[in-house]
């Protein structure tokens, strides 16, 4: 079954998340962790995006953004 449109609105809070695989570490140390956030940051800039709130665990991180109209989460890929 596809998955529900998302609703979309000036204002909207968004609960996004990632996971490890298998419960898998995604963040080695802080220097990871400090990346990861770099990498947010520049998103950020480029989108308009606002973060309201976030945690950064091992496994896993939740953020709750704020996002502009028809903004996709497509862009935090990370090139190595």
């Amino acid at each position: 079954m596809p998955r529900k449109v998302r609703v979309e609105f000036p204002g909207a809070l968004y609960h996004l998340l990632d996971r490890g695989d298998r419960q898998e570490a995604i963040f080695r140390d802080d220097a990871d962790r400090e990346q990861f956030l770099a990498t947010l940051r520049q998103a950020c800039e480029r989108t308009g995006w606002r973060v309201h709130a976030f945690v950064l665990m091992t496994n896993h991180y939740h953020l709750l953004g704020e996002m502009g109209i028809g903004v996709r989460v497509q862009i935090l890929t990370v090139e190595s």
